[in-house]
């Protein structure tokens, strides 16, 4: 069996070995962060390969490869990129790396190819497809023979920021679910109800819910919970002594615990009870208040 890593639980390997920059200022509604693989150093110590795990996000991913063919699994099914793929970042996925792997991605909250073109990414939550209607091809192959990934950054930074500064005005589906996504993440407010979100914008819980799945692929509340779980998640792993279940909206201790263990799906981890790992840092409280639920 191949060694894994784990999101979360192996901070240290997906720290160092995926390096990340962070959007430039007129990105930030769009782009959480570019990326790619520093491995050069591990094919020693795994001759034969191994796999990282990440578990459900919101957005998407936009994968460009680099290197040799390598196998990307999204729950059970799994894809062979060979040049380039679109991955849905809903759901659990496991890539399995191997010597010669090297792997450029953009990880996006909402894609700025929406003011150029009319996409669903409802569409596209299934599978990996190739990213040639997303992404230019000439931007591709640039991308491909850039000498670094400072040059690759620059590279899709001035690619965004010119689709952007053409749009003659703001896409309305755009603009609410971005200032949604970061209204709830920011103020902790992952459980406030679609028909209020929806009457602020004056439109319908039904328009809202289009706007969703068209802009990240999800339902808004599936993207509220997700983020809400990762957040919690995040802060319990980096600083577990300040941590309080509290904070983001669960009305007791028992409440959290079932939503990170149906988060944290351990069907292909090789470590057994890796919530219980994730929980190692805090102590269940002796009698938590209980308080009614709140959606």
């Amino acid at each position: 069996m191949k060694p894994q890593h784990v999101e979360f639980l192996d901070k240290d390997h997906f720290e160092k070995k995926y390096h990340r920059n962070g959007p430039s200022y007129s990105l930030l509604h769009f782009i959480d962060f570019f990326w790619e693989t520093r491995f050069e150093d591990l094919w020693v110590k795994y001759p034969k390969g191994f796999s990282d795990v990440l578990f459900p996000n919101i957005g998407y991913t936009y994968l460009i490869n680099l290197g040799t063919p390598f196998i990307m699994q999204l729950n059970d099914e799994k894809f062979e990129v060979k040049q380039h793929g679109f991955l849905p970042r809903h759901k659990n996925i496991e890539c399995h790396h191997k010597a010669g792997n090297q792997i450029f991605g953009i990880k996006f909250k909402i894609s700025p190819i929406l003011f150029e073109k009319k996409i669903n990414f409802s569409e596209y939550s299934e599978y990996i497809f190739p990213l040639s209607y997303l992404l230019d091809e000439i931007l591709i192959k640039n991308l491909k023979k850039a000498p670094d990934f400072e040059t690759r950054v620059k590279l899709a930074t001035a690619y965004y920021n010119d689709i952007i500064e053409k749009k003659s005005n703001a896409i309305k589906s755009i603009m609410v679910v971005s200032e949604i996504l970061d209204y709830c993440y920011r103020n902790n407010q992952f459980n406030i109800s679609f028909e209020t979100l929806a009457a602020r914008y004056q439109i319908s819980p039904r328009t809202l819910q289009r706007y969703f799945e068209t802009c990240i692929g999800i339902s808004g509340k599936a993207a509220l919970q997700t983020m809400r779980i990762r957040k919690a998640v995040t802060h319990l792993s980096n600083t577990p002594n300040d941590f309080h279940y509290s904070q983001y909206g669960y009305y007791d201790y028992s409440h959290f615990f079932k939503h990170l263990k149906q988060f944290i799906q351990e069907s292909r981890l090789q470590i057994l009870q890796p919530h219980l790992k994730i929980l190692e840092g805090i102590h269940k409280p002796v009698k938590p208040e209980r308080k009614a639920p709140v959606y």
